[in-house]
């Protein structure tokens, strides 16, 4: 039996899916793509024979019982889903159909659209003295969240946010996100369709995000990304200070001390 291969597609910009997915996407028989999500581009070069399946208008049933009969026929199945599968990309209930029914497969990760935030905002989350942590997360809508997941608690943290699924309904959010502990002047910025050719940022602070998303008119398929990581203010990496020593290379002092003893 073939093996199918769960591949993330990456955020929308063709050119950022891995050199593994697109191969295996070249090699494909069948290929079941999120429709409403995935750039069609990423499966540009797909085989002019290979069948390929819109899964927005299907049921998990549906999709298992596209994958089990390629599978079974010998050929080789492909899953796309957007972004990296493993960031709300429903794809542990299919591998875990899969086992049951014995087919083997793998999953080729992807590039996430909050990595593509990131490199469109040309920020790091991660800024030393600013935020050493990233949280990823949702508010709940038609799908909960777990009780201690609640915005609130999280933004309790004043960490690096980055909000999934939420954009619809930035009011209550930055509302939320406020009560939580983050001051009203604390930055926040929206991308929408990170990646694409339509991408656009958003930029203010809790105060104003909302009516300037709001008059943007965007409403769905954008990160809201929360925290002093967009301002200026952070202190310089300790990898590259000279006074700072690792395994690699020793601090300044001591790379003097040695020139010194050899008579340098």
């Amino acid at each position: 039996m073939e093996k199918v291969y769960f591949i993330g597609a990456g955020p929308g910009d063709p050119e950022l899916i891995t050199v593994k997915g697109r191969r295996l996407i070249e090699e494909a028989d069948v290929i079941i793509y999120a429709g409403s999500l995935v750039n069609p581009l990423v499966f540009a070069g797909a085989k002019p024979e290979a069948q390929i399946y819109d899964s927005s208008s299907m049921t998990l049933p549906e999709v298992i019982r596209v994958i089990a009969d390629g599978a079974a026929a010998g050929k080789r199945v492909v899953r796309l889903h957007t972004g990296d599968p493993s960031v709300y990309g429903a794809h542990r209930e299919q591998m875990d159909w899969l086992e049951r029914l014995g087919i083997p497969y793998e999953v080729a990760p992807g590039v996430s659209s909050f990595v593509a935030a990131a490199a469109a905002l040309r920020r790091e989350y991660t800024l030393p003295g600013v935020s050493q942590t990233v949280i990823l997360t949702r508010m709940e809508g038609r799908t909960a969240v777990p009780e201690r997941e609640q915005i609130e608690s999280l933004a309790a943290h004043q960490a690096t946010m980055v909000i999934f699924l939420s954009v619809g309904a930035i009011e209550t959010l930055s509302r939320r996100l406020a009560e939580g502990g983050y001051p009203e002047d604390t930055p926040v910025a929206v991308v929408y369709r990170a990646s694409w050719p339509d991408q656009k940022i958003i930029r203010g602070d809790l105060s104003d995000i909302a009516r300037k998303v709001r008059e943007a008119g965007i409403t769905k398929t954008a990160l809201v990304t929360v925290g002093r990581f967009l301002g200026n203010d952070f202190e310089l990496s300790k990898l590259y200070d000279e006074q700072f020593g690792h395994g690699y290379r020793p601090a300044r002092a001591k790379r003097e001390e040695g020139r010194q003893s050899d008579g340098i």
